[in-house]
């Protein structure tokens, strides 16, 4: 996990790379955290001159996807992935972004925002090398168990990875390098956070 050292001095801090959000008031969320260019999709319905400048963005000063914790977002976060390979993720957990029913980055405090920049996470090429294997989901109680979407919640949570169905939560375990070491560290949190409540 990347950490930017950003968590004291927020607007202080200058982010060099460009961070992509959906909207305006994301836009200005994110300038009310930390001192930060942005380039906004607009929408799922993401234009090639955006995907352009997202490109560009990127060859210059590297890019940070940080969409909203709903689908919307994470269509939208799957697509400039794709066009743009090596991006850094910033994800929110959905409490921190909730507000009145609505989910979205521009709902989220500051301390919110700032956090889930200081957790970022680098999108690598799938290569097979990955330490995480479907047994280690499976024996996790990530997939094929009665609270499996729960426990995926948690455990994106704490792995910094946001919340995925179970061919997502793996491919983020794969593509952001999750180590054995980190995912039983955060096994164990979990299994006591459950057992706590």
């Amino acid at each position: 996990m990347l950490r930017l050292g950003i968590a004291k001095e927020g607007l202080d801090q200058v982010i060099k790379e460009v961070i992509v959000v959906e909207g305006k008031s994301d836009t200005i969320a994110i300038k009310r955290a930390v001192n930060a260019d942005t380039i906004e999709t607009n929408g799922s319905a993401i234009g090639e001159d955006v995907l352009r400048r997202i490109a560009l963005a990127m060859e210059r000063r590297g890019i940070i996807i940080f969409t909203d914790p709903d689908h919307a977002g994470e269509r939208i976060r799957k697509i400039v992935a794709r066009h743009v390979p090596g991006c850094k993720h910033a994800f929110l957990p959905q409490e921190k972004a909730y507000y009145k029913g609505d989910i979205g980055i521009e709902n989220a405090s500051p301390e919110a925002i700032i956090q889930a920049l200081s957790e970022l996470r680098t999108e690598t090429k799938d290569d097979g090398s990955g330490e995480i294997g479907w047994d280690d989901l499976m024996d996790a109680g990530l997939i094929v168990h009665p609270d499996a979407a729960n426990r995926r919640l948690l455990m994106g949570k704490l792995l910094g990875i946001g919340y995925a169905n179970g061919k997502q939560f793996f491919k983020r375990c794969t593509s952001f390098r999750i180590t054995k070491a980190e995912f039983e560290h955060a096994l164990r949190e979990m299994e006591q956070n459950l057992e706590g409540s």
